[in-house]
């Protein structure tokens, strides 16, 4: 697989100002999402606390799925169990036309669904080595 198979594609960018994170517990946004991860089969779901390293986000979740429809069937159950609880939409969701590595941004909380030779390739594991390892609990 080369680089340019693996890049992302952005499909929505929306910016949605009213939505607060403020009232959002992020640890639980971030469980929120490894679970609906897990209802779908993914695997090897990480939650990294990465907010002393990184001004990005507070969590990523990192999860594997080993097909393009089971991504878009992950990425589908993250956005409809975040929306159902929180009533909140991500602010961007990147690769959804071309599934090596879906993308999901809350803000504080970033979920990478990857194909597992684009999680290999990208190893975002060993790039934020320094960050706290969150038991998802599943």
């Amino acid at each position: 697989m080369t680089k340019p198979d693996l890049q992302l594609e952005n499909n929505i960018s929306t910016d949605i100002s009213n939505q607060s994170s403020s009232s959002i517990d992020s640890k639980e946004l971030a469980l929120l999402v490894a679970e609906a991860g897990d209802n779908r089969k993914a695997d090897n779901i990480v939650i990294l606390k990465v907010d002393k390293l990184s001004y990005v986000a507070e969590y990523f979740v990192i999860m594997t799925g080993y097909s393009a429809p089971q991504l878009k069937a992950i990425s589908k159950s993250i956005e409809d169990k975040v929306f159902e609880k929180y009533n909140r939409e991500p602010l961007r969701i990147e690769g959804k036309n071309d599934p090596n590595w879906i993308l999901h941004d809350y803000g504080d909380v970033i979920a990478h669904i990857f194909l597992p030779e684009a999680r290999e390739y990208y190893d975002l594991q060993a790039f934020w080595s320094g960050a706290e390892e969150i038991s998802p609990n599943l």
